[in-house]
């Protein structure tokens, strides 16, 4: 069925309507000389709708009037028609041709890369692997190799457990998963000690297997032996042994900043500016001047790849440049608002750095201040984990 369609479209066909009192004979003459009439549709007995091809239509128009029915074309269609009724708009059938040629040879090639699955991992880190095997943006898709480029990066990299990719159209979509990276653990029949992880005072240790050498209390220095790896027995003296236990220190975070009582700020006045260029490849088109009207200006940028369809890319990226426009303004603090304002910024500054810890038992804040600027130096106490397996050189 679909291929009969086809096949009218390209030959061309007609919309007619026959009207009379013998339109099943006249329906039975075009099957015995196989004239195809198709889509039929009855409005009543006497009138009926159908698509015939050109090519058969003239002959049902005389079976028709032969027995006395009437023939009307209600719609033409096809690629005849519509080459008929372009024929005289040259220029504009040529650029049609020349677009779907153009499109046809972009089809061949990746215009997009997308990885997709990534957290810990840098895209442009998976982007390069990629690049050496062959795949990057207006490689030709015949020449990838996929299987190679997936064998590559599981060989290369060993944060990544699982790498699928897939080429759909013009746009190349690579999903990774991440592994765990599990830590450097010692074989449990090995022997090893318990060190300490970094500088703390022990809040609390336990033993379960070793010898604990230090107690609540106790100021340790970072690779300090916390429970050795050893028992002494009072009948088999000295056994070597793989430690285990569970050791809690105080750990201090201590970071400073420094707040200005004057302090010389950019706010935007409302006024923006919008500028455009197009991105072909590597290469850039602007259409506007370099220079911004702005004095003073905050500019965000954004980049758009242009697709006709979900997955086909094309080669063309439109670029979005917005300045807006801001003003210096001096803001005066008082100490407070300066001492505040510095103590956010320290804080901000120990939390990026502090790890798993069991809570925040002390929070300390020391102020210097200046005849300008106020120093702030914050300093967390909290309680955490310090304890790490070190193996015994025998």
């Amino acid at each position: 069925m679909q291929f009969q369609r086809f096949r009218n479209i390209a030959k061309g066909y007609v919309r007619i309507y026959i009207e009379g009192f013998y339109i099943e004979k006249v329906i039975n003459i075009c099957k015995k000389n196989n004239i195809e009439l198709s889509n039929v549709t009855r409005n009543k007995n006497t009138l009926i709708y159908g698509d015939v091809s050109v090519v058969n239509f003239r002959a049902l128009a005389k079976i028709a009037k032969k027995n006395k029915c009437k023939v009307k074309i209600i719609r033409k269609s096809g690629i005849p028609f519509v080459v008929r009724r372009y024929r005289k708009r040259k220029i504009f059938a040529v650029t049609m041709v020349l677009i779907c040629v153009c499109m046809f040879s972009l089809s061949k090639f990746v215009w997009n890369i997308e990885v997709v699955g990534l957290n810990n991992v840098a895209k442009d880190e998976i982007l390069n692997i990629v690049k050496n095997e062959g795949l990057e943006i207006g490689k030709l898709k015949s020449k990838i190799n996929l299987s190679k480029i997936v064998e590559k990066i599981r060989m290369e990299r060993s944060d990544i457990s699982w790498v699928g990719i897939k080429l759909s159209g013009t746009n190349v979509k690579i999903e990774i998963v991440e592994s765990d990276i599990a830590p450097n653990l010692i074989d449990e029949n090995d022997y090893c000690n318990i060190v300490a992880s970094k500088d703390a005072m022990i809040e609390k240790i336990s033993a379960q297997n070793g010898t604990a050498l230090v107690k609540k209390g106790d100021v340790v220095k970072k690779g300090e032996v916390l429970i050795a790896g050893w028992i002494e027995g009072k009948y088999t003296g000295t056994r070597y042994v793989h430690s285990n236990g569970n050791v809690i220190g105080k750990v201090w975070y201590t970071e400073k900043a420094r707040a200005y009582y004057s302090q010389n700020c950019k706010i935007r006045t409302g006024e923006e500016e919008s500028k455009y260029s197009v991105k072909l490849n590597k290469f850039e088109i602007n259409f506007f001047k370099s220079l911004s009207k702005f004095e003073i200006y905050d500019t965000i940028k954004t980049e758009k790849k242009l697709r006709l369809f979900s997955n086909f890319y094309l080669p063309f990226e439109f670029v979005k440049i917005t300045n807006y426009e801001e003003r210096e303004e001096k803001i005066e603090y008082t100490a407070d608002e300066a001492k505040e304002q510095a103590t956010k910024q320290a804080k901000k500054q120990i939390e990026l750095k502090m790890a798993d810890n069991e809570g925040i038992i002390n929070e300390y804040i020391n102020t210097d201040e200046k005849e300008e600027y106020v120093d702030v130096e914050v300093t967390y106490e909290v309680l955490e984990s310090i304890g790490t397996e070190e193996k015994i050189a025998l």
